[in-house]
């Protein structure tokens, strides 16, 4: 295999790795919330949660194999994705489902774009992200049906968007620009 192939392979899988690992870290906290300040959402947050954690274990078992390891800034999309999640759940169900909205769309925007370069390349791993995609979307999904209109509710996908692009670029040190660069000239 190429070597930049290889190396691009190794950052998809750095990437989602970590992305999974904050995503945790957000439903942990929306669920602590939510059990004393929107118990209705607990079931969907908790399943979500659940598939979150699959994922990140699943990301980090195909890693050794291909050359990958996790990235150095695993504290800060724990952090971060704590921290958003817990503001978002103290903000009430809305931002909950906003801050899904915006999460899990960047998340399947970055999983559609690697499913493309993986073709031919890597069929296990496009396999597994196909697989994990589904799930994903399924989270877009029910949030993007359960979004009350607001005028908050734009700016707040817009931070959230632009903050997890800037965790993801910080998390592979800019790696995620030739990342892409190689995802478009696939």
């Amino acid at each position: 295999m190429d070597l930049s192939v290889s190396k691009t392979i190794s950052r998809i899988l750095k990437v989602n790795h970590a992305g999974e690992f904050g995503a945790i870290r957000i439903y942990r906290a929306q669920v602590f919330v939510a059990r004393y300040l929107i118990p209705d959402l607990v079931p969907f947050l908790s399943e979500t949660l659940g598939h979150e954690i699959d994922h990140c274990l699943k990301f980090r078992a195909a890693m050794p194999e291909r050359g990958s390891r996790p990235c150095y800034a695993m504290g800060l999309w724990g952090i971060g994705g704590y921290t958003l999640g817990l503001i978002t759940a103290l903000m009430g169900r809305n931002a909950v489902m906003v801050c899904t909205k915006a999460v899990e769309a960047t998340v399947h925007q970055h999983l559609t774009e690697q499913l493309v370069f993986l073709e031919g390349r890597d069929e296990a791993l496009k396999s597994l992200i196909a697989d994990i995609q589904i799930q994903e979307i399924g989270h877009l999904d029910y949030a993007q049906a359960h979004i009350c209109p607001s005028p908050f509710n734009a700016p707040l996908e817009g931070l959230i968007v632009v903050a997890t692009e800037i965790v993801i670029w910080l998390s592979t040190q800019g790696a995620v620009t030739r990342m892409t660069r190689a995802l478009e000239q696939a």
